[in-house]
Order: C-alpha cells, then sequence, then structure tokens
C-alpha cells in the first residue's frame, strides 16, 4: 500500500468517528437544557402555589354612641316630653336596623356603629337637671338634650364651656346672649309672636279697619312666658302699627280659671291676646274666654295667639269648635298630613314598634326631629374623626356647626346652624282652628326680633 492510500485510509476513519460521537454529544446537551429548563418550571410552580395568601383589613370596631340626654317627665310638660323620648328611642331604632338616617336621604350610617338613647328625668328640677348632666357627661354622652327653659338656662352655661351641643324642646332669647351651644328647631317664642302679629295685621287691614288694633300679652307664669316680655317685642309691634295694651300672666297650669286676666283684656279693648301657653294651660283659658263670650264668634271678638307648645294637634282634637279661631305658630303640621315624607315615616314607625298602642302626641315628631339633628352631628363628625375617638368638642365643631339644610321630611323647614346661628330654621307655620280642625294659615318668615351679638 503506499504512503498515500495508507494516509487516506486513516482519515477516513478518523472522520467516521467523528461523526459518530458528534450525534452523541448534541443530544446530551439538548436533553440537559431541556431537564434544566423542567426544573425551573417546576420550581417556578412550587413557588407560586407556596405563597401567603394577601393580608385582610381588620373589620372596623364596633362602638356605641349616645343620643339623648334630660327629659321633664315629671311636672307641666309630662305628656310632651313622654312622646319626645318615645320618638328619640323610635329613631334610634330605625337608624341601628336601616343604617340610614332617613327614607328620604341617601347618606349611610356607620356600619359599625350603634345608637342608644341615653336618658333621666330631671323632674324639670334645675339643681337635679345640673347633677344628672355631670353624671351623663361621665358616661361619654357626646351630645345633649334639655326639655324647658329652666332647665336651659341652668345648663347653658356648662354645656358652652364643656363644647357639648344640644337639642332643646325650649326657645328663647337667653340661648342668644351671646349664641350658646344649645340648637333650636322651631323659631324663638317672641318670633312666633312676631308671626301671628304679622299675621293679624294683614287679616285686620283686609277687613277694612283703619284704626290701630291693640294686643296684649296673655302669657304663663314662667321663663318661657315671661321670655316675650322683652324691650324689642313691644319695639316692633308699636313699629308695624299696634297700640300695645299690656300685659297678664296666668299659670302654667292654672288651678282656677283666668276669669279676671281675661276680663282685664275686655276691659282694655284687646283685638289680639298673644302668649306662651302649654296646652293644660292654653286649654282651660279658652274655656272660660269662650264662656265670657269672648273669641272670634263670639260678642266680643279677639283672636288669641299662641306658641308652640300650644300645639294645635292636641289642642283641636280637645277642644273641637270650642277653639274656633285659635291660632298658633311654630308648631308641628298634624299626623293626618300623610302627604309629607315625615308623616310617612311616623306611620312606619307607628306600625313596627307601636301597633297595639301608637303614640298620638305631636311632641313625638320633636322627638323625631331632634333625634335626627343629634344623630347628624354625630355622622358629619365621623367623616373627620374615628367613632372612639370622638370628643364633644369635635361633634360641636364637625358636627352642629356643619348642618345645612337638614331635612326632617317637612316636619320642620330645613334646618342650618353654625357657630352665630343656633336657630335652625328661617320660617315657620301658622295654624289655626277652624270647625274644629287645623288649617295651616301660611309660612311666615323668621324676623329675628330679640336682635343678638
Amino acid at each position: 500500500m503506499t504512503k498515500f492510500r495508507l494516509f487516506f485510509a486513516v482519515s477516513l476513519v478518523v472522520m467516521l468517528a467523528v461523526l459518530l460521537v458528534l450525534p452523541a454529544c448534541t443530544t446530551k446537551e439538548t436533553t440537559v437544557t431541556a431537564t434544566a429548563t423542567a426544573t425551573k418550571t417546576a420550581t417556578a410552580t412550587v413557588t407560586t402555589t407556596a405563597s401567603p395568601p394577601p393580608a385582610t383589613t381588620a373589620a372596623p370596631k364596633e362602638v356605641t354612641l349616645y343620643i339623648g340626654g334630660t327629659f321633664s317627665l315629671t311636672g307641666a310638660y309630662a305628656e310632651d316630653t313622654a312622646a319626645v323620648l318615645a320618638g328619640f328611642q323610635d329613631y334610634a331604632k330605625y337608624v341601628n336596623e336601616n343604617k340610614k338616617m332617613a327614607p328620604w336621604r341617601t347618606e349611610a350610617f356607620p356600619a359599625n356603629v350603634k345608637l342608644e338613647v341615653l336618658w333621666r328625668d330631671d323632674e324639670l328640677n334645675p339643681q337635679k337637671a345640673l347633677s344628672i348632666y355631670e353624671e351623663l357627661k361621665g358616661k361619654g354622652m357626646l351630645v345633649y338634650r334639655i326639655s324647658a327653659s329652666q332647665t336651659a338656662m341652668a345648663l347653658m352655661n356648662l354645656l358652652n364651656e364643656d363644647r357639648i351641643g344640644a337639642t332643646s324642646m325650649a326657645a328663647g332669647p337667653y340661648l342668644l346672649s351671646p349664641p350658646k351651644t344649645i340648637f333650636t328647631n322651631y323659631p324663638l317664642y317672641t318670633d312666633e309672636m312676631g308671626a301671628i302679629a304679622n299675621w293679624f295685621l294683614d287679616n285686620w287691614k283686609k277687613a277694612g279697619n283703619t284704626a290701630k288694633p291693640r294686643v296684649a300679652y296673655l302669657t304663663a307664669d314662667s321663663a318661657s312666658g315671661r321670655s316675650i316680655d322683652i324691650p324689642e317685642m313691644e319695639a316692633y309691634l308699636t313699629k308695624i302699627g299696634y297700640e300695645f295694651a299690656g300685659k297678664q300672666f296666668v299659670p302654667m297650669v292654672p288651678t282656677a280659671p283666668p276669669t279676671t286676666q281675661l276680663s282685664w283684656l275686655k276691659d282694655n279693648k284687646v283685638n289680639l291676646a298673644m302668649g306662651f301657653m302649654i296646652n293644660p294651660g292654653s286649654q282651660p283659658t279658652i274655656k272660660e274666654a269662650v264662656r265670657l263670650g269672648m273669641g272670634t264668634n263670639q260678642a266680643y271678638k279677639i283672636t288669641f295667639g299662641f306658641a308652640a307648645p300650644s300645639h294645635l294637634a292636641v289642642f283641636a282634637p280637645a277642644m273641637g269648635t270650642l277653639g274656633d279661631g285659635v291660632v298658633v305658630a311654630g308648631s308641628y303640621p298634624p299626623m293626618d298630613h300623610k302627604n309629607l315624607a315625615g308623616i310617612k315615616l311616623y306611620d312606619q314607625l307607628q306600625a313596627k314598634y307601636h301597633a297595639d298602642k301608637p303614640v298620638t302626641h305631636i311632641m313625638y315628631l320633636a322627638g323625631l326631629v331632634e333625634g335626627m339633628i343629634q344623630t347628624e352631628a354625630l355622622r358629619l363628625a365621623m367623616l373627620k374623626v374615628a367613632p372612639d375617638k370622638l370628643k364633644p368638642v369635635d361633634v360641636l365643631e364637625y358636627g352642629f356647626y356643619q348642618i345645612k339644610n337638614l331635612s326632617t321630611g317637612d316636619l320642620t323647614p330645613p334646618l342650618s346652624f353654625g357657630p352665630s346661628d343656633v336657630e335652625g330654621a328661617k320660617e315657620m307655620r301658622i295654624d289655626q282652628v277652624q270647625n274644629g280642625k287645623v288649617v295651616l294659615l301660611g309660612n311666615y318668615k323668621i324676623l329675628g326680633i330679640y336682635k343678638h351679638e
């Protein structure tokens, strides 16, 4: 064999050996790569499966907030105040069960907050009202309420110093000098008298009378009754065209017919007698007036006008046509005004909580309104401060002071409050008894007769 052939043969053998080795190397390398990829995939899958679940948010802390305050369940206001308390209690139940403020409102009440009505009977005793206030404040009351001028005057400076907002069944100039932290839902009694005076004067002139009508106060001998006896009231009456004849005071609840006071009105030729009375005072007073032949349809023509506590929804059913002609300003609508959203809520609550024995006293509506105001103040404050961190001053500044155009379902006009405005309404209704029924005469602007800082 030549050298060339030998070299060719050896080269051929080497090449064949290389070709045989290459596929084996390629297969091994591909397998390793695939295995590594599979391992990575498997590892990734295991890692994903083993990841901890996302953290969950803790449920909000359950909190109980109190509404209510002192209620004069003993004394002259007992019947009125018992109805107010029932309104408070039913409204708290409604909010707790529905977590909303009213059927006509869209705002939600916090799901983790429960309302509870905390109350005591102050027995219309200012000293007892003071001790109850300290007790309830110690229990964590963030809002408060009072029933009467007697207790309001005892508590108003303390409430102001403690920066606690309160609702009130009373209304008087003492709340405005300077503005305190007691908020009203119906007008001051001076403004109610002014509205009646304007209504009467309009009708006096329409009847063709040219002489000045004569006006006098026939009012309860109490802090509330005397709250209308201020220089601004008499000055306003004189300014708009009245002759002021004087004033007569009767007991809050007469123990004998006020014959002397009524006879004085007749002797002094009074055309319009106005004042603050509650129903236990106004009803016997008008019965005696009719006996003496005094009234809009009696021999001696005179009109009697009273402030809101002489609610015609109570007065008219009790008096019938004997009460014809009597006028009341600033009250609540009668329960038979079924077209109003607030009265529909009243019917709903009666059906649910009092089906066997409905609460028919008009001041139940006052309880609903006060409950709405207190609860709205709490709701607004909770938009700024957590419910378990709230302080009375938070509820006053972030709550009461921020209430604007609060709808009560037409139980009252829309209510707005502020640091210098404790009077919620800007107008009031005037009603009259006609043929034994309550008739709305119209809405009259609140005049602000009592000037304050």
